[in-house]
């Protein structure tokens, strides 16, 4: 019994740790990826600009925002949000996201949670990036409808896949939410393949990098446990591999302290 004790102590001591390491990590290579686009830029970090404060953890959601906010080159700051000590539950946090969920976005005054909000306010105010159509037109339209589906049904899939203890209490039938939510993803996943096979362009959209593709990322990186990966597809595993090689998606996960393989 004692020995199991100190194992539990053991354990949260060196998770503790852990996290107070990522989090002094990431702030120290915010910190330096900061005053790097500022000093290409000609500028102050905090010049004429909201700091933008992105609430993370390691691989969460979190993860195509940040990738988003590497490749705008604007100063920002990573605020660590430990989710092995309840972090995110916290009535600190709950003030900024009441659903108690990562990631979250602050700037300035404006506070806002929901990757896919979050994605489209970087986008909006930032269009000298082009990291998505022109308002208005049909190409942004698609945007949508490719945003909008990944966010809402295949990470909505993949939560019950990884939590299905919220839809199931008989160990049985977790096991069928999983089997069924991983089914429902290799469909979704098939469906990404087909339409880079039907337009064969480099990118989801196409001919031009966007949002939608750091997004795509991310969800497919959270499949790399499946018997069928999305990088085990025959169109879809190539793409990601165009994706993982921008200098700002490689970035962010050498920040977040993400181990290899990527994907």
């Amino acid at each position: 019994m004692l020995v199991a004790r100190e194992a539990r102590v053991d354990g949260r001591w060196r998770r503790s740790f852990e996290a107070l390491w990522l989090a002094r990590r990431s702030d120290l290579l915010a910190v330096r990826g900061a005053a790097r686009r500022a000093s290409q830029n000609g500028s102050s970090p905090t010049a004429g600009h909201r700091m933008l404060e992105l609430h993370y953890y390691p691989g969460n959601a979190n993860l195509t925002p940040h990738m988003l906010l590497e490749e705008l080159g604007v100063p920002y700051a990573l605020k660590l949000i430990d989710r092995t000590r309840d972090a995110h539950k916290s009535p600190e946090y709950l003030r900024l996201n009441p659903n108690g969920l990562i990631p979250v976005l602050v700037a300035g005054d404006l506070v806002l949670y929901e990757t896919a909000a979050i994605c489209l306010h970087l986008v909006d105010s930032h269009p000298h990036a082009r990291l998505a159509p022109p308002v208005g037109t049909p190409e942004r339209a698609h945007f949508y409808k490719w945003l909008v589906w990944l966010t809402n049904t295949v990470q909505a899939r993949l939560l019950s896949y990884f939590y299905p203890e919220r839809w199931a209490h008989d160990p049985a039938a977790i096991e069928q939410v999983k089997a069924r939510s991983e089914a429902a993803v290799g469909s979704m996943l098939d469906q990404l393949d087909a339409e880079l096979v039907r337009h064969g362009g480099p990118w989801l959209l196409g001919a031009h990098y966007s949002a939608v593709d750091p997004y795509a990322l991310m969800l497919c990186r959270w499949t790399r446990g499946f018997a069928r990966p999305a990088r085990s597809l025959s169109h879809l595993g190539p793409y990601l591999e165009r994706v993982l090689e921008r200098p700002a998606v490689q970035r962010t996960f050498v920040q977040e302290g993400l181990a290899r393989p990527w994907v």
